[in-house]
């Protein structure tokens, strides 16, 4: 975070897998009293931060009583609890996060009508991820019935091994064309409520006086051409982070 411009909202996935000789159980026990005190031990010295708490909740990894132990437990250290659930199964998870006051919950694919009618109800953020869900060849999530539902909705690349894609510009156009989200709703998620899932929408995500000059400056006809052109990234001519210049194109 010290040798670069960007903002890096940091999150802890210690429960993302079950480690090879460990049952659930075990896991859980292992962040809980070993993995978070080691995380609060570098706190204190100056080591890292942390601004969030993750656990991959899913039938047959960490389930829903393990998952609300962990993110209470980050949630008492002050950590937004911002985690997966209901990627491949239902299970419940969205309604215990939302129970817990999770401030977004991602992937969804298997989310139920009553999980989202509690998270519109409970402003909680969801988190929607095109690039994993196109690449396993889930089921879409129901991403039309949530916005419709007034449940705010962000978008995100899922950046990782599985889902090698750092372009928004892609994930909007996929958005838009995968879940008939309308191309303002798609700029929408992709900025000010991305921002809103990490808990920073009141300093970043639009062009509003007192929040961060962060800005995209690109070479198009129109801002539609950023999500029509399906991924429009060598457009891109400037990037402006807190009123300063830190990528130029040259061109």
């Amino acid at each position: 975070k010290a040798l670069q411009a960007l903002d890096i909202s940091v999150t802890y996935c210690g429960a993302h897998s079950i480690p090879s000789g460990m049952n659930e159980r075990e896991a859980t026990d292992d962040v809980l009293n070993n993995q978070i005190p080691a995380i609060l031990a570098a706190t204190a010295k100056g080591e890292v931060s942390v601004d969030n708490i993750d656990v991959f909740c899913e039938k047959g990894i960490f389930e829903t009583g393990c998952t609300k132990e962990i993110l209470e437990k980050g949630k008492s250290q002050g950590w937004q609890i911002n985690f997966h659930a209901e990627e491949l199964n239902y299970i419940g998870g969205v309604e215990m996060g939302v129970e817990v006051g999770a401030t977004a919950v991602s992937h969804l694919e298997e989310i139920s009508d009553a999980a989202i009618s509690m998270m519109a109800e409970h402003k909680t953020k969801a988190v929607i991820l095109p690039t994993t869900a196109w690449l396993l060849k889930l089921k879409p999530p129901p991403v039309r019935a949530m916005l419709d539902a007034g449940v705010v909705v962000a978008l995100g690349t899922d950046f990782n091994p599985n889902a090698h894609c750092m372009s928004m510009l892609r994930i909007m156009n996929m958005a838009c064309v995968e879940y008939r989200m309308t191309m303002e709703e798609a700029l929408v998620a992709a900025t000010l409520n991305s921002a809103a899932s990490v808990g920073l929408a009141g300093k970043t995500g639009s062009i509003e006086p007192g929040k961060w000059a962060d800005l995209v400056l690109m070479r198009v006809p129109s801002w539609e051409h950023c999500i029509y052109q399906m991924d429009a990234s060598d457009a891109i001519a400037f990037v402006i982070k807190k009123g300063k210049v830190i990528y130029n194109s040259g061109k």
